[in-house]
């Protein structure tokens, strides 16, 4: 089968193209979580050893990327693109971390977006021979995001129920040609949706549209329907968003049910306080790289499509009283029985 473009803004692989490891590390609170256990690495405060919470989050990258190549056995020298993207001002992190390992970089940003962004341009270019294997990594940190769009955190304003907490941690997979792992099959580009919301406080509600329409879009390509599928996962709607998104969704005709579900509510627990849930391009990625991937490769999951939201405002664009663009790209992984034709 060869790569091509099915429908309007559908890539459909392949099928030789793999995520060949994955790793995620997550920071203190992440850590105890629902998902403790999951990750490579939990740092047990928020500096990582480090001076600064940017200098943080860029250590998490680099152990994500580092972790994720060791997996794959891989050396650092057999990797040929790096693609990564954070939430910070002209994705230093990612920058900064590339010039720690040495690699050719496309920095990529999508707000958080960016983990299924990354994802699906590094198969992309996999499948078409330009790399035999791709790093793809996100990060985010609840101090320096925090500080960067809304309030410092030394500065103790209050949150509105709607505002949610940005994950800490970073979540990295290496993807090539092989026989294990889960394989990509659709990337389905998301389109910039502005519904007006303009209140950096409530990005799942800003989000959630994009969702819907990303969502709604890749089974017009595809063909597929909500019974193709285990799990249809967004990103970072949280408490919000995922309920908006999921009446956007019947109101199209397409009633997900159980297998909806939100990575923004899949990382803290009900004993911490993280107002309506989860955000950060971590989100997606510490749910993607701990916990889905490993589902797959146990075979407890067999289709699951990840559609990761992003928020594309700057500090500047809201605080001059823009509104808020969104997009939401969605990655479709499988297992060898489904590609084997047993699902679907």
């Amino acid at each position: 089968m060869a790569s091509k473009r099915v429908g309007k803004h559908t890539w459909s692989y392949s099928g030789q193209v793999r995520i060949l490891a994955g790793a995620a590390v997550a920071g203190p609170k992440e850590g105890e979580g629902q998902l403790k256990g999951k990750f490579d690495h939990t740092y047990p405060d928020l500096y990582a050893e480090q001076d600064s919470w940017e200098k943080a989050e860029r250590k998490m990258m680099e152990d994500a990327v580092n972790k994720a190549v060791e997996k794959a056995g891989l050396q650092m020298n057999q990797i040929d693109t790096f693609l990564a993207g954070d939430l910070l001002n002209q994705n230093i992190s990612a920058s900064f971390t590339a010039r720690q390992n040495q690699l050719p970089l496309i920095g990529m940003f999508g707000a958080c977006s960016a983990s299924m962004l990354t994802l699906s341009t590094g198969a992309a270019l996999v499948d078409a021979g330009f790399s035999d294997h791709a790093v793809v990594a996100v990060s985010s940190h609840n101090a320096t995001a925090e500080r960067q769009y809304r309030y410092p955190t030394e500065y103790g304003g209050q949150k509105p129920p709607t505002a949610q907490w940005t994950v800490t941690g970073s979540g990295a997979g290496v993807v090539g040609r092989g026989t294990t792992g889960p394989i990509l099959r659709y990337a389905t580009m998301g389109k910039v949706v502005d519904m007006g919301v303009k209140n950096p406080f409530d990005m799942g509600a800003a989000m959630a549209p994009a969702a819907a329409e990303t969502i709604e879009v890749h089974f017009q390509d595809t063909g597929l329907t909500p019974a193709d599928y285990d799990l249809i996962i967004t990103g970072d709607l949280a408490g919000v968003g995922h309920p908006i998104a999921t009446e956007l969704l019947a109101k199209k005709g397409l009633e997900l049910g159980d297998i909806f579900q939100d990575c923004g509510l899949m990382i803290y627990n009900d004993e911490q306080e993280s107002f309506a849930g989860a955000s950060g391009c971590a989100s997606s990625a510490l749910v993607m790289y701990a916990h889905i991937l490993e589902e797959m490769n146990q075979g407890r999951l067999s289709r699951v499509m990840v559609v990761a939201t992003g928020a594309l405002m700057n500090p500047v664009s809201y605080q001059q009283g823009e509104s808020i663009p969104c997009i939401a790209h969605a990655v479709t992984l499988e297992t060898d029985v489904v590609s084997g034709g047993e699902k679907g």
